[in-house]
């Protein structure tokens, strides 16, 4: 009789605070809106040249971390145990998304900074990458729909960050098609059994 290891982490534990940390560094998105005090009462120009740039930054970070919520969420279902390994590569995951807000503050309020652009989508790809490599842990390689998918973010995201250096203005709509990998998960699928798996 094989003794049970006691090693393993039961990921039940880090989903409560995964949720937490989502949720903190979702709502802190907001936190650093402007809250101008205007000298007259304010018309559309004032209120779009105002809050145009922070609300597109704010909508992109809420966007990619629900995404990534939602991938988390799903890996953790199917891993309910964990060697101290994957935990602490799933918390150095967790650090990124606590990072989102502070990164998404800079690119809000200096988005045509090639420095700061630069900057976001670095973060963007760590974020990625991270996903992406304990997706892999969790099935252990191989071809896979839901690799796939983790792994085609991080394919839009690291040449996103030369495109940002080059044409900061327009590198958003690039990192748009990072939301590209839920596609993709419904062309991949794995690899089907063999005849001999099938009369096992």
């Amino acid at each position: 009789m094989t003794e049970p290891q006691t090693d393993l982490f039961e990921m039940r534990r880090l989903e409560s605070l995964s949720n937490t940390i989502f949720g903190v560094a979702m709502t802190l998105l907001a936190y650093d809106l402007p809250k101008p005090n205007f000298a007259h009462m304010p018309g559309w120009p004032e209120l779009v040249h105002t809050y145009s740039g922070h609300l597109a930054g704010l909508v992109l970070s809420f966007i990619i971390a629900g995404v990534f919520w939602i991938s988390h969420h799903r890996r953790l279902a199917r891993q309910p145990l964990g060697s101290r390994p994957v935990v602490l590569l799933n918390l150095f995951f967790l650090l990124s998304i606590v990072l989102l807000p502070v990164t998404n503050n800079l690119y809000s309020s200096y988005r045509l900074s090639s420095a700061v652009a630069v900057l976001y989508g670095a973060h963007l790809a760590v974020i990625a990458a991270l996903n992406a490599a304990l997706w892999w842990l969790a099935f252990g390689g191989g071809r896979h729909a839901e690799i796939a998918g983790a792994i085609f973010p991080v394919v839009v995201f690291v040449p996103g960050i030369a495109l940002a250096a080059l044409a900061p203005e327009y590198v958003q709509y690039f990192w748009m098609l990072g939301f590209g990998g839920m596609v993709v998960r419904r062309f991949v699928r794995a690899k089907p059994a063999s005849a001999a798996d099938d009369l096992a």
